[in-house]
C-alpha cells in the first residue's frame, strides 16, 4: 500500500490542528498549496517539498523560515512533543 500525502493529511487532520489554526488566512493558502503540490508525488519528495516551498515564498511574499516554523510546530504537535 502506497502512502500520499493527501492520506497523512486526512489521517492525521493536519488541517484542524492548532498550529495550522493559529496561521494567517495567507499562511493557510500557502500551506495548503505545499500539500497540494506534494500530494500525488511517489519519488523523490524532499526535492518537490522544497520546490513548492520555494514557489508559494515568492507567490506569497512569505518568508521560507516562517514555513519551516510551521513545519516543526506541526510535527512536533503531531507527535505529541
Amino acid at each position: 500500500m502506497k502512502t500520499r500525502i493527501s492520506n497523512i493529511v486526512k489521517e492525521t487532520r493536519l488541517m484542524d490542528s492548532k498550529s495550522y489554526n493559529d496561521l494567517s488566512p495567507k499562511m493557510k493558502k500557502a500551506i495548503k498549496e505545499i500539500y497540494k503540490s506534494i500530494e500525488n508525488e511517489q519519488k523523490d519528495i524532499l526535492t518537490k517539498f522544497d520546490g513548492a516551498i520555494e514557489k508559494v515564498t515568492v507567490s506569497y511574499n512569505i518568508k521560507k523560515e516562517d514555513i519551516h516554523k510551521y513545519f516543526d510546530k506541526e510535527v512536533n504537535e503531531q507527535l505529541g512533543v
